[in-house]
């Protein structure tokens, strides 16, 4: 901690007295600078202990002399009695008084030397303690990076060694925060950090300084501190900032092998070797779920992807990118419920199947995934959508696009109001051509009926004594 002046004040053997300033006695002392000018602005950076005997000034010249040392920011001023002056000149003490300026009466048994050198001895002390704390900082930092803790456990520990909060921000968004309380400012920083492009800025967060800085990663991400940084603070601050950079970088390397890792084994299991790629899998250190399995597809936009891949990391399934979808293996109410939580995702399930049926499940749940897709919905089970039938075989969109062109005839018919060809046409298909019970379901005569069917064949300029025909037609109705 830097020594203060009233740390100086209160070393007895240098027998200083208080004469003015009680209450800003904490100001830090930068240095000792002793001159007799009664205007040495231009030789002041502001923080200084200014000594004099006061041989230049008098009771009319105190007054403008003390005010010029206030501009220049000096800390305080100690005035050498028993040479040129007793005492004090009045007019000093009274200005000093009126300004805030400490005024410190130096005896004359006690030379500028002897000041100087406590404060000195006090900065060099300071200068070591920060240094000290600037290199324990910086080796637990770098411990807790390549152990365990990895960058959530580097905000952690930075957060503690500047005594404030700290965030780790995604662009603008949230990423990791330590408290977690700490989450709460990072929609007050948005405006900062969407104008912040590269390099360091200090911004003002209630009446705190938050400093924002971005990491060196491929990645556009943002450190944001919010303390009270003295020198040593900055220094930790910036070794952070690299710490993690690399952390961050060494993690986004080794996430890109682990997942280039499981789309191999996956692409094995696809080729009918489950014991080669579960082999593997072992060896890396991860457990793929006991079969048989549910075999589950997500498809959607790319970044949903990858938090759908993040979000399965700790989850008991295997998971891995396969082309522009996801494929996970195991609990299925586990990935759902990510995909769920994530948004914008649809997928298809199968099985469970056996490791050797794999390649069968996939494709069954890549499937239910492009209808889960037609239809805007969260999930769809093979089971379900082969249990539609022919339509499970062709593309949504290509069998309504086909029913529109087969049906449109009918469908403009019956919106002059002239007939209800469509529902007679399905209703009489739906019995197999029975005219009686067709007509007894729709309420009708078969007479009725028979004309119905007769128009619509017209329309249409199909032969509806065609299995053909009728099978088409059957298929449109459905679509």
């Amino acid at each position: 901690m830097a020594l203060t002046v009233a740390g100086l004040a209160a070393d007895r053997a240098l027998g200083l007295r208080v004469l003015t300033g009680e209450d800003v006695l904490d100001r830090p002392i930068g240095w000792v600078h002793p001159t007799e000018l009664t205007d040495p602005q231009a030789f002041l950076e502001g923080g200084e202990l200014l000594l004099t005997t006061g041989l230049a000034l008098d009771e009319e010249t105190s007054p403008s002399y003390v005010r010029r040392l206030v501009d220049a920011g000096v800390a305080g001023l100690g005035f050498g009695v028993g040479l040129s002056h007793e005492s004090v000149p009045r007019s000093l003490v009274a200005t000093a008084a009126e300004v805030g300026l400490p005024v410190l009466e130096v005896p004359r048994e006690t030379p500028f030397i002897a000041i100087t050198r406590a404060v000195s001895r006090a900065v060099a002390a300071d200068e070591y303690a920060t240094t000290v704390r600037i290199g324990n900082a910086q080796q637990e930092l770098t411990r807790t990076a390549v152990g365990k803790g990895g960058p959530a456990g580097v905000l952690r520990k930075l957060a503690k060694l500047v005594d404030g909060w700290v965030l780790l921000l995604d662009r603008t968004t949230v990423s990791e925060a330590a408290p977690a309380s700490a989450r709460a400012y990072g929609a007050s920083l948005r405006e900062e950090l969407e104008r912040l492009r590269a390099g360091t800025r200090v911004v003002a967060l209630d009446g705190q300084e938050v400093v924002l800085q971005t990491l060196d990663t491929s990645a556009r991400r943002v450190l944001a501190v919010g303390a009270s940084l003295d020198t040593a603070g900055r220094h930790i601050v910036n070794t952070a900032v690299s710490v993690l950079s690399l952390a961050l970088e060494q993690d986004r390397a080794q996430a890109a092998a682990r997942e280039a890792l499981r789309t191999g084994l996956l692409e094995l299991l696809v080729g009918g070797q489950a014991e080669l790629a579960l082999r593997v899998l072992a060896a890396s250190g991860a457990e793929a779920p006991a079969a048989p399995w549910s075999v589950l597809v997500f498809a959607g936009p790319p970044a949903a992807r990858r938090k759908l891949l993040g979000a399965l990391e700790n989850e008991p399934v295997f998971a891995a990118r396969h082309g522009s979808s996801v494929v996970a293996l195991g609990a299925a109410g586990a990935v759902t419920d990510a995909a769920l939580r994530i948004g914008g995702l649809h997928g298809g399930v199968a099985g469970p199947v056996s490791t050797s049926d794999f390649a069968t499940g996939l494709e069954q749940a890549e499937l239910a995934c492009r209808v889960a897709e037609a239809e805007g919905k969260v999930l769809v089970s093979a089971a379900e959508h082969t249990g539609r039938g022919l339509l499970s075989l062709i593309e949504p969109t290509v069998a309504q696009a086909f029913a529109r062109g087969l049906l449109t005839p009918l469908r403009e018919h019956d919106s002059t109001g002239r007939g209800d060809l469509e529902t007679s046409l399905r209703c009489w298909l739906e019995h197999h051509g029975h005219w009686d019970v067709a007509a007894a379901r729709l309420g009708v005569h078969r007479h009725t009926l028979r004309n119905r069917i007769r128009k619509a064949g017209e329309l249409l300029g199909r032969d509806l004594d065609s299995p053909g025909v009728r099978a088409e037609l059957w298929v449109a109705l459905q679509a």
